[in-house]
């Protein structure tokens, strides 16, 4: 054995007091993989004083100067599960510039900035490791940085964002709304007392953008990403889409492709939409993610697991350290990112998709007609239309063939002002059918 590899741990709340139990409980094995014991030389927290239970650290350990905790000449890895925006850009570009690798689990700070911290990397020679920032314990991100580097990817679809999953499930599986369904969620720990990071697709867009970077050897920030949430899946909405054989997910969704023009591109959202039964993905229920993959030669691979939690992210921190630590003891360092492609991103009107869409209309001849000279004039075909009774109205569901979402949006913005229209109650995205 060498001498010990030494961590600086910036956070130690639920996911960083796991990773010290995990360093604590598998200390030996932990040593044998890389070659080297793993110290904790500080962690860095708000309040010393707070309440830790039993975790097997020397008090003496903690401290609230950050910065100075990472300037320290014995520190080798930085590990960060802070979270946020600032202060941990600050902090890790400050340890990666000094030549220290760093472990991070902060999605938002990589989606927005990913960048700084690659080119912080580059500059101070070191690692920048970040698999538990997506889909946490998940073996994902590596074999998309390495392991298909082989490869060309074209798609990447995926159920990255546990709160939302269990809610939609919930739905699926008991006919509740909304509300009820997140109410659930909230007293069975799965949602945050203030959800909208998750409901609203705020987590999900990030997860995707740093997805489509690697995927696509581009830089994607969240800002390129289409969001929408799920707040406005209704109870209807899930009994439609089991009556096609369908169930309701929000996706991240991040495809390679031409434009109109020939050039290549990349489309990246987040989004609610149905998806077939039949689909690897419908079946991921719970709080569960699953990413589904498609490459030239690799052709379907499929990613599935638990998405969050202390014990299933710090699991991916701590599989990170092992392969930064063996790094350093090696003397060399992982190539900080690869962008070369540079792809443009393409708007959210230019994505292919289609729609699912209910309307409520007035009882009388002609109205399909002059709904279906709305498609027409918008170049949307149809390919199914449903007809029931609503009330003293009458109700059209439509689902279309695959055409741009601009066309799609322009076609549901004349539908609602048509005066044979009531009203549009739902319009959904189907994904993952011919």
């Amino acid at each position: 054995m060498t001498s010990p590899v030494r961590l600086a741990l910036l956070g130690c709340g639920t996911v960083g007091s796991d990773v010290v139990r995990l360093l604590h409980e598998q200390s030996e094995d932990l040593a044998a993989r890389i070659g080297a014991p793993l110290e904790i030389a500080g962690i860095a927290v708000r309040r010393i004083g707070r309440d830790r239970g039993d975790l097997p650290v020397d008090p003496a350990l903690f401290t609230t100067d950050a910065l100075g905790l990472i300037k320290r000449d014995d520190v080798d890895v930085v590990v960060e599960v802070v979270g946020g925006i600032e202060p941990a850009r600050g902090w890790l570009v400050e340890a990666l510039r000094a030549g220290k690798s760093v472990v991070t689990a902060n999605k938002a700070l990589l989606a927005e900035d990913g960048a700084t911290l690659h080119d912080a990397a580059a500059e101070g020679g070191a690692d920048l490791y970040y698999e538990a920032s997506v889909a946490g314990a998940i073996p994902l991100l590596r074999p998309l940085r390495d392991s298909l580097h082989g490869d060309r990817i074209t798609r990447v679809t995926g159920i990255v964002n546990g709160t939302t999953n269990f809610i939609l499930s919930a739905m699926d599986a008991t006919g509740a709304g909304f509300t009820e369904a997140l109410e659930e969620a909230t007293e069975l720990g799965y949602a945050e007392a203030d959800p909208t990071a998750d409901v609203e697709g705020f987590d999900a867009a990030a997860k995707a953008a740093i997805l489509a970077s690697l995927a696509f050897h581009t830089r994607v920030t969240a800002a390129d990403v289409h969001r929408e949430g799920i707040t406005e899946v209704t109870a209807a909405d899930v009994a439609s889409a089991k009556a096609m054989g369908c169930t309701i997910k929000l996706l991240c969704i991040a495809a390679r492709g031409a434009d109109a023009a020939g050039r290549e591109t990349v489309n990246v959202r987040v989004h609610p939409a149905m998806i077939p039964l039949t689909h690897p993905l419908a079946s991921v229920g719970d709080a569960f993610n699953a990413v589904f993959v498609e490459a030239d030669a690799a052709g379907q691979l499929m990613f599935y697991g638990r998405g969050a939690g202390g014990a299933p992210t710090a699991s991916a921190v701590l599989g990170d350290v092992v392969a930064v630590a063996r790094n350093r003891l090696a003397g060399v360092h992982a190539a900080s990112e690869s962008a070369y492609a540079d792809l443009p991103v393409r708007p959210m009107g230019e994505a292919l998709t289609r729609y699912h869409i209910s309307l409520d209309v007035a009882d009388r001849p002609g109205v399909l007609a002059g709904v279906a000279g709305v498609f027409a004039r918008h170049e949307v075909s149809i390919a199914t239309v449903r007809q029931g009774p609503a009330g003293g109205d009458a109700e059209l569901v439509i689902v279309t063939h695959v055409a741009p979402d601009a066309a799609l949006a322009a076609t549901v913005g004349e539908l609602r002002g048509l005066d044979i229209v009531r009203s549009v109650t739902s319009v959904l995205r189907v994904e993952g059918g011919a």
